[in-house]
């Protein structure tokens, strides 16, 4: 992954000493240190760990799951209180799990996708004492959702620019009346979310739905892509997130109990039964799969058009998987048009690089050693990620067997046991007016 150099090269030996990349060398020209782990790599391909840009971690359990599934990276886009003590322990040893990026409370106004737990801002003032009030409390990235006002919007970009704090998110739209989109335009065009300091964008749903109206029109998306590459913004398309509706609907909700579904937090599938309901009876022909398929041509023109794109799951919600779905979202972009390396790149340095995971996503010396070992070549076939033979990662060596433990760790999830944390939880949020 390192820019310049061969896709890949063979017979290599890579020397780590703690967790960092000292050498990188021809297989037979490095000697390891007296007690040094020798790994035998031979037919196996050596790769940077993948990077999860896009999740909702519910519980510490979900780590397991994501290091099982070869994620040495996440972000988080839906941040609390609990998320910012669990970085506190990854950085301090004490807890093994991935190197982990959080937003603040996800910022919305009033409407249609507002939920409970999202922090609410209305005018220019409150928005900005919302983002200083993120900040102080240790979250130094912002995640914005589709309903904020104007006032808001621009109250959250002048205070996040005096603080030097990120954002990413939809692309707001403003207040949603009647005959919004296809009638009328948004309160907010979409226009408005190029060159103010968007870290990403999120979603090629949110989009398609809010530059294009819904209209799923080729040359108005090829449109889109020219100004969001003159823009610059980075995009996150989440193609899964879309695309597990449809397997659940032509599956009939077969699919919300395919192998590995157990470590989908109990939680999310209790609170989340009415929408599996709904998409396992739900006709998708009409609309569903007219936009997945548009879903697709769109990352691709964007792909084309030489608009960054990352990798990222959406993981943490109904019949989304945390760690092996970022597999399926890697499949996806290709299936979009990317190459296999493309993917694998926007999964592991392109990520690292807009995210700012420092020192990641490269096998160079210098950089930390997040590494995934493959037993097959994913640039033959991008599923060959889904079988990690190892994982390193914080300077452990997970073989095969302690994957194996940590799938087995990932589905233990105990109703119980997670409704009183995530009750714990909620009301620490509340008291803190989160």
């Amino acid at each position: 992954m390192v820019p310049g150099e061969a896709e890949a090269e063979a017979a290599k030996a890579v020397l780590v000493i703690g967790e960092h990349i000292v050498a990188v060398a021809a297989a037979g020209e490095l000697t390891a240190p007296t007690g040094a782990l020798i790994i035998d790599g031979q037919g196996f391909t050596l790769m940077p760990g993948l990077i999860d840009a896009h999740i909702h971690l519910n519980d510490e359990t979900e780590l397991a799951g994501y290091l099982a599934h070869g994620v040495t990276g996440v972000r988080n886009m839906s941040g609390y209180p609990f998320h910012l003590k669990l970085i506190a322990q990854i950085e301090l040893g004490a807890l093994l799990g991935p190197d982990f990026i959080t937003t603040g409370p996800i910022l919305n106004s009033r409407g249609p996708n507002e939920t409970v737990l999202q922090q609410t801002v209305t005018g220019y003032q409150d928005a900005r004492a919302a983002v200083r009030q993120q900040y102080q409390r240790g979250y130094r990235a912002l995640k914005l959702y589709s309903n904020l006002t104007k006032e808001a919007y621009q109250g959250i970009v002048d205070e996040a620019a005096e603080l030097g704090i990120s954002i990413s998110g939809h692309s707001p739209e403003g207040v949603r009346t009647a005959g919004i989109p296809h009638d009328k335009p948004f309160d907010i065009d979409w226009q408005a979310s190029l060159g103010r300091g968007f870290q990403t964008l999120e979603h090629i749903e949110t989009i398609v739905w809010h530059s294009l109206r819904d209209d799923l029109n080729e040359a108005r998306m090829r449109q889109v892509a020219a100004q969001l590459a003159k823009s610059g913004e980075v995009v996150t398309p989440t193609l899964i997130a879309h695309k597990r509706r449809l397997r659940i609907a032509h599956s009939k909700g077969a699919y919300l109990a395919r192998p590995g579904s157990e470590a989908i937090n109990p939680l999310v599938r209790f609170y989340a039964k009415d929408a599996e309901q709904f998409w396992s009876r739900m006709e998708p022909s009409h609309y569903e799969q007219p936009h997945a398929d548009f879903f697709l041509i769109a990352t691709r023109l964007l792909h084309e058009a030489g608009v960054p794109l990352i990798a990222g799951s959406d993981s943490g919600g109904f019949g989304l998987i945390p760690g092996a779905s970022l597999a399926d979202e890697l499949e996806l972009l290709v299936t979009a048009g990317l190459s296999p390396f493309e993917v694998l790149t926007s999964a592991t340095r392109l990520s690292a690089m807009a995210l700012g995971f420092e020192k990641t996503g490269m096998i160079t010396p210098g950089f930390r050693a997040n590494l995934l070992l493959i037993p097959t070549d994913p640039l033959q076939h991008i599923g060959a990620v889904k079988q990690p033979a190892g994982v390193m990662i914080g300077g452990h060596w997970l073989d095969e067997a302690a994957l194996a433990a940590m799938k087995d760790a990932a589905k233990d999830n105990a109703l119980n046991r997670t409704f009183n944390r995530s009750l714990w939880r909620f009301v620490e949020m509340k008291a803190q007016r989160l």
